[in-house]
């Protein structure tokens, strides 16, 4: 236990650290919205899933959920060529993708419960252009990135936005934002929404029945409210020679 204690004492900071450099924005996802759903499975499967899996569901359980046609599904969004029943994982091969990005790209059918779904909106959104990383680019929520920035197309080539302050007499540059050129294919606000649509998909793929088992949760608290009413009752009964 005093291992334990201590350990987690040590790595307080650097939780402190990572969870206070960036702010991070609210992602106002609705898992109801099946066209926002159906537009963030198209793009993450034309965008994402060249690297990134999500192999922990099926197609055809996915197509059902969102209520896309199978064979659209199997027309558009599969890109592998399995059957409809298959899981959806990605179509590189992994000694390849580890040789290329220093490290296999790693399956996200979970990464909305493990990130959580403010830190992925913000992810994709803070990407820009700095030449001196492997891909041109860097990622302010996550340093030091070993992916490329495949949304560019839409959103357009972004620079970093600094701040200089003087501290203890000396200069210190942090930065404060980014800045894109307004070249992509969407709008500022087009492009936000496309990502809150793709955070959307991911956080369904996280937990794919959150809505049937809210759903049968409140009639559980409903039977549990009732039950203790004829339980009290029937305690009474039994108890009432007693007292």
């Amino acid at each position: 236990m005093k291992k334990l204690i201590i350990a987690v004492l040590a790595f307080l900071p650097a939780l402190a650290f990572a969870s206070g450099a960036v702010k991070l924005d609210k992602a106002h996802y609705d898992l109801t919205d099946k066209a926002s759903l159906q537009n963030g499975a198209k793009l993450f499967m034309n965008y994402c899933a060249g690297c990134h899996g999500t192999q922990h569901q099926r197609y055809n359980r996915v197509a059902e959920d969102l209520g896309i046609p199978e064979d659209v599904m199997q027309a558009n969004l599969n890109f592998t060529g399995v059957p409809i029943g298959e899981l959806m994982k990605n179509s590189i091969p992994e000694k390849d993708a580890a040789t290329w990005f220093g490290a296999p790209p790693p399956d996200l059918t979970l990464v909305a419960r493990v990130r959580g779904t403010d830190w992925l909106y913000t992810y994709l959104r803070s990407f820009y252009k700095d030449d001196e990383r492997p891909f041109g680019v860097n990622n302010l929520v996550f340093p030091s990135v070993g992916m490329p920035h495949v949304l560019e197309p839409l959103q357009g080539s972004a620079r970093l936005k600094t701040q200089v302050h003087t501290v203890d007499g000396e200069e210190v540059t942090t930065p404060v934002g980014i800045e894109v050129d307004g070249n992509g294919e969407l709008s500022g606000e087009e492009y936000d929404a496309a990502v809150l649509d793709i955070v959307n998909f991911l956080a369904y793929s996280s937990d794919p029945i959150k809505l049937e088992r809210h759903r049968i949760g409140y009639w559980v608290l409903g039977f549990l409210a009732i039950f203790f009413v004829f339980g009290y009752l029937l305690k009474k009964e039994y108890w009432r020679d007693v007292h």
